[in-house]
């Protein structure tokens, strides 16, 4: 399925506040990312906690180190939530 993908402006201040080298390895993800988010290279997981939470399910992939970026799937967007180390997974 071919996604069109839309960040959230949480995503965005997030970013903003990553190092250069966190953007970076952020870019390179990204590109695999657009082709198929659930490449095994970014090792794409559920995060059970916040899809309790959001009532839809929530998923992570791996950047680089501790570094992650959220999303969801609605419809054939994928709505990126935020990026950071594992803490924003508590919501």
């Amino acid at each position: 399925m071919k996604y069109r993908f839309k960040p959230t402006e949480k995503f965005w201040e997030s970013f903003y506040d990553l190092s250069s080298s966190q953007k970076d390895s952020t870019r390179r993800a990204w590109i695999i990312f657009q082709e198929n988010p659930f490449d095994p290279r970014l090792r794409t997981h559920k995060i059970h906690k916040l899809s309790a939470l959001y009532g839809r399910t929530i998923y992570a992939v791996d950047i680089e180190g501790d570094l992650r970026a959220v999303f969801f799937i609605k419809d054939d967007y994928i709505v990126t939530v935020d990026i950071g180390t594992q803490d924003i997974y508590k919501g």
